[in-house]
């Protein structure tokens, strides 16, 4: 288990963590952002507008309408990436990493733009007589490739599970379980069994599902924010402050923060701003193409909203709301992931500035520290060397390991500084924390108190649940452009089976996986789009020209 843990974290490190990934993907919006002349602010109240109804035609081939359409690729967009996403992003990267999810999402409003004109201009209508497009489509008919759109919908399909599903479930079933106290094996069963009768219905019964609840989840969410924010008041501009201070310089240490770089706080806020906002990624397409719209343009307008809303609002908030509260950098009592928790052979100071240095450059891949290996004796659940217990990218305090919920006596096997897998015994401290354990955490620093825990395991019910309905889709659509309709049951089975299943599963290896199911999906998509680089500027020139008569 520890090798696989191991080949997940370097492929992760070489393919969505690496730095040409981060590159091709602000690169390709930053292009497109000025070789269409800012489209994404030129146009925003022509996106509002259409929302609106302005320019609808009964008349138009679609399954849904311009707002469910929106509030379907908004569910596959508005999940655990504004709520455990954001929060692990300032974890690993600090407040400047935030800048870097809203730089994302400026550029991706207009890459967004691009892949839905595209995908919705070369739609095709399915056996069973519904719409079905996206990325593989335009690759097909525009392009005229033949294996790239057939590697795109593999990873489509792969990523359902990476995006959609596993990480989905698995932030709902630890909200429960540290709110409510819900067992998370009950909570993956429940749940997929709902999954399993909202997607069965198809994209019209996805559609009514989501319009509905994507905007009172919002709100609701919202509510809980301004509670924090409104309690904190006097924190809200040192925060904001501290999102600008470190962007070209990293973020320096703070209480238990040990600090982060600059191109580890740039890699992590844009890899964390794709996963809330998918620009590029391909996914959003997929919902957009079932509009009800003759013209393409008009429906990239109303998907250019999507980035605006996800993340320059939602996300925005939410990381304020992190660092208002001051969570974000207080060791908290937890207990430890056994995958993101490593031994070092010797006692650390994160006072000493030597030692600082030395765990931060170890933390951001710089440079290697000495691990543990071998067996530590614990008596009474404490360790008896001296050594150090790096958890969730800090030095942990008052450790303490528990068997059968006692005090453990005996030893623990330790490999190049993790311990040994599959041991039922509990590793508890103080540390950081993250993800949606950390947001629910900021919560509770507002004026509901205690009760602001329970807004956010509502909030990430609603919000991480949409997004597994909107996956099944876009996993269903790839599906049936490889292998035709019938094989779409079969899919969704796998789907709710695998949604089960990591409800109970490690976060951190969870995390892990959906960041590399995420770039293969992404990378043949910016290829597709950089090529018709041409055809949507044509595209875009021509609606100009309509408009301005």
């Amino acid at each position: 288990m520890n090798y696989f843990l191991h080949l997940i974290q370097f492929l992760q490190d070489n393919i969505s963590g690496s730095l040409w990934f981060v590159l091709l993907l602000l690169g390709t919006g930053l292009f497109f952002t000025i070789y269409l002349g800012f489209p994404q602010i030129r146009h925003l109240g022509t996106s509002i507008n259409i929302l609106r109804g302005k320019y609808d035609n009964p008349d138009d081939k679609g399954d849904t309408s311009h707002f469910q359409a929106l509030t379907t690729a908004l569910s596959g967009t508005v999940g655990t990436g504004n709520i455990a996403g954001v929060a692990f992003a300032i974890h690993l990267g600090g407040p400047s990493a935030l800048f870097w999810m809203l730089i994302t999402a400026l550029l991706g409003m207009c890459t967004k733009f691009v892949e839905v004109v595209l995908s919705h201009k070369y739609r095709e209508i399915n056996d069973m007589g519904t719409i079905s497009g996206g990325p593989m489509y335009y690759m097909k008919n525009g392009l005229k490739w033949k294996w790239m759109p057939i590697v795109f919908a593999i990873a489509t399909i792969i990523s359902s599970f990476g995006t959609g599903c596993l990480p989905q479930v698995n932030s709902i079933a630890n909200s429960l379980f540290a709110t409510w106290g819900i067992n998370k094996i009950l909570s993956g069963a429940v749940l997929a069994l709902v999954l399993g009768l909202v997607v069965l219905g198809g994209i019209k019964r996805i559609a009514k599902v989501t319009e509905k609840l994507v905007p009172f989840m919002a709100i609701l969410y919202l509510i809980g924010a301004l509670s924090v924010l409104a309690y904190n008041y006097e924190n809200i501009i040192p925060s904001i402050e501290s999102i600008f201070s470190g962007v070209f310089t990293g973020s320096a240490a703070t209480g238990g923060f040990l600090g982060a770089s600059l191109a580890f706080a740039f890699n992590r806020g844009v890899n964390r701003g794709l996963f809330s906002n998918e620009a590029g990624q391909g996914s959003a397409p997929i919902a957009h193409a079932s509009a009800k719209c003759s013209n393409p343009v008009h429906e990239g307008f109303v998907a250019l909203l999507e980035p605006f809303i996800d993340t320059i609002i939602i996300c925005s908030i939410t990381g304020i709301t992190l660092l208002s509260s001051g969570v974000w950098n207080e060791k908290i009592e937890t207990p430890f992931e056994k995958t993101n928790t490593v031994i070092l052979t010797q006692k650390y100071d994160e006072n000493n500035s030597d030692d600082l240095n030395k765990l931060k450059s170890y933390i951001v891949g710089e440079s290697s520290i000495p691990t543990f290996d071998g067996e530590l004796t614990v008596v009474d659940g404490k360790i008896t060397k001296e050594v150090s217990i790096l958890h969730a990218h800090s030095i942990a305090e008052e450790v303490v390991i528990y068997f059968n919920n006692k005090p453990y006596n005996g030893t623990l096997s330790v490999h190049n500084g993790h311990v040994k897998l599959g041991m039922e015994y509990v590793i508890q401290g103080k540390s950081l924390i993250h993800s949606a354990p950390l947001t629910t955490e900021a919560f509770t620093r507002g004026y509901f108190g205690k009760y602001g825990k329970y807004i956010v395991s509502i909030g990430l019910l609603m919000f991480a649940f949409s997004t597994a309905i909107a996956w099944a889709y876009y996993g269903s659509t790839a599906v049936i452009y490889l292998v035709g309709t019938k094989y779409v049951n079969v899919f969704l089975l796998l789907y709710v089976i695998g949604f089960f299943i990591a409800a109970f599963a490690d976060t951190t290896l969870i995390w892990a996986i959906s960041g590399i199911m995420i770039a293969l999906m992404t990378i043949p998509n910016l290829i597709g789009l950089l090529f018709m680089h041409k055809e949507i500027k044509q595209e875009l020139k021509d609606f100009e020209k309509t408009s301005n008569k």
